[in-house]
C-alpha cells in the first residue's frame, strides 16, 4: 500500500494504573513499526504527579512549558511527518498542539474518552448517564467535584477546557480527531468539535486465537468499578444460582461479587490467560452503564469467536449486533441481564453460531491489517490536505 509518510511521533501521557488505552497505544506503535515506519515516542507518566504541588499541577494542566521545549527539540531532531497524540492530560497539556503548529507538523488526536466534554471523561454521575456539561462550560462539573471528587482539581481541568476552547486550540490546532465509533463521533461533534475533522477508526487486536475447546459458562473481563456495571452483574447472578461466571479483573466494586453463588474470582490476568478464558467461555458479559468508547475486550472476544452479552447503551449497541454476534439487554436492569444470560446458557448452538459471526466481524472490521489501512488513509488525508493549503 502506498503511503505519503514514514516518520511518526507518538505522544501519550500514560496512566498510573495501566489500562486499555495504554495497551492500545503500544499495539498501534508495534503495528506501525511492523510495516516499516520509523516511530519515536514522547511519553510522560502520571507517576510524576505525586511529586508536584497542587498549584504546579494546575499550572501545568493549563500549559506545559516543558512540553513546548521537549516537542521543539524532538521535532527538530526527528523531523516527523505527523504527530499522533493519545492522552495529553494532565502533564503534556494542550501546549503540544501549539508546539506542533509552530513547527508545521500536523497532529492526529485519538479520543479514547470524553475528557474534552466531561470532567470525569465518562458522562456518568451517581451511576447514571449525565450530559449536563455537553456543549457548555463545565461549571456544573466543578460544583459537583466531578473530577476525582475534588472541586480544586475539577476547577483546574475546567480551566484548561475553557481556556483552550476560547483560544481555538481544539477547533484549529488539530488536523484530525479519531473517534473509535460512529456513536462517539456524533457525541464529539455535538460537544463542539468540527465535523469535518472527526473521523472513525476502531480499536484492534492482533494475536493468534487459542485453539477451540468445548465452551461453557460466562466470563467478565475488566476493572471492577461502578461504570462497568458490576452491581448489575452481581444482582443478575443472584437470580441465576445455577449459572457459572468467571471474573477476570479487580477494582473497588469487587466486594459486590463476594459470596454470590456461581461467581469465581480470577483476579487480574495477563493477556494470554484472558484469551485462554475467552476460548472456553460461552459468552462474554459487558454490563457497562456508561458510554464505553470501544472496549478492547470486545474486540479480543470477537477475535476468539466469543459472542458478547452487552448493555444496549452508546456504542455497545452498534458494536454488538443483537442476535448476530451476541445479545443486548437494558443497561442497569439485572432481570433483563439474567434473562439474556439464562437464554445464552440454554442455547449453546445458537451462541456458537453467534461466535462464528463475531469472528467474521473481527476479520472484516477489527483486524490489524484492516486497522493499518484505515490509519494510513487518515494520515495520508491529513498530509494531502496540508499540501493543498501550501499551494
Amino acid at each position: 500500500m502506498h503511503t505519503l509518510l514514514n516518520r511518526i511521533l507518538v505522544v501519550h501521557n500514560a496512566y498510573q494504573h495501566r489500562g486499555g488505552e495504554d495497551a492500545v497505544v503500544e499495539s498501534e506503535i508495534e503495528l506501525l513499526r511492523s510495516h516499516g515506519h520509523v516511530v519515536e515516542t514522547y511519553f510522560r507518566s502520571n507517576d510524576d504527579v505525586a511529586g508536584m504541588s497542587s498549584l504546579a499541577l494546575a499550572r501545568n494542566t493549563l500549559w506545559s512549558g516543558r512540553t513546548l521545549h521537549d516537542m521543539a527539540e524532538a521535532i527538530s531532531r526527528f523531523q516527523p511527518d505527523v504527530i499522533h497524540a493519545h492522552n495529553t492530560f494532565p502533564l503534556i497539556s494542550p501546549s503540544l498542539y501549539w508546539a506542533a503548529e509552530r513547527a508545521g507538523v500536523p497532529v492526529v488526536q485519538t479520543l479514547h474518552n470524553f475528557r474534552l466534554m466531561c470532567l470525569n471523561a465518562l458522562f456518568l454521575r451517581e451511576g447514571k448517564v449525565c450530559e449536563d456539561c455537553m456543549g457548555h462550560l463545565p461549571w456544573r462539573g466543578v460544583a459537583r467535584a466531578c473530577y476525582r471528587g475534588s472541586r480544586a482539581a475539577s476547577a483546574a481541568l475546567a480551566g484548561m477546557l475553557t481556556l483552550h476552547r476560547g483560544l481555538g486550540t481544539y477547533r484549529n490546532k488539530v488536523a484530525r480527531y479519531i473517534a473509535l465509533n460512529g456513536f462517539c463521533r456524533d457525541k464529539f461533534i455535538e460537544g463542539g468539535l468540527p465535523a469535518d475533522r472527526v473521523v472513525v477508526k476502531p480499536n484492534f487486536v492482533d494475536f493468534d486465537a487459542p485453539e477451540s475447546v468445548p465452551r461453557s459458562g460466562l466470563l467478565f473481563v475488566g476493572r471492577l468499578s461502578v461504570e462497568k456495571g458490576v452491581a448489575t452483574l452481581a444482582a443478575a447472578m443472584a437470580r441465576l444460582p445455577d449459572a457459572a461466571l468467571r471474573v477476570a479483573g479487580d477494582g473497588p466494586e469487587a466486594g459486590l461479587l463476594g459470596g454470590v453463588a456461581g461467581v469465581t474470582r480470577l483476579g487480574s490476568l495477563p493477556g494470554e490467560a484472558v484469551r485462554q478464558e475467552m476460548s472456553r467461555a460461552a459468552a462474554l458479559v459487558v454490563p457497562s452503564i456508561w458510554y464505553e468508547n470501544f472496549p478492547r475486550t470486545i474486540v479480543e472476544a470477537f477475535a476468539c469467536g466469543l459472542p458478547v452479552i452487552a448493555s444496549r447503551i452508546g456504542a455497545l449497541a452498534d458494536i454488538v449486533r443483537d442476535g448476530e454476534t451476541g445479545l443486548l439487554f437494558e443497561p442497569g436492569n439485572p432481570q433483563d441481564l439474567a434473562d439474556k444470560m439464562a437464554w445464552a446458557l440454554a442455547h449453546p448452538d445458537q451462541m456458537a453460531a453467534m461466535g462464528r459471526n463475531a469472528r467474521a466481524q473481527y476479520e472484516a472490521e477489527f483486524s490489524a491489517e484492516v486497522n493499518y489501512r484505515r490509519l494510513m488513509e487518515i494520515y495520508d488525508g491529513v498530509l494531502a490536505g496540508r499540501r493543498e493549503i501550501k499551494k
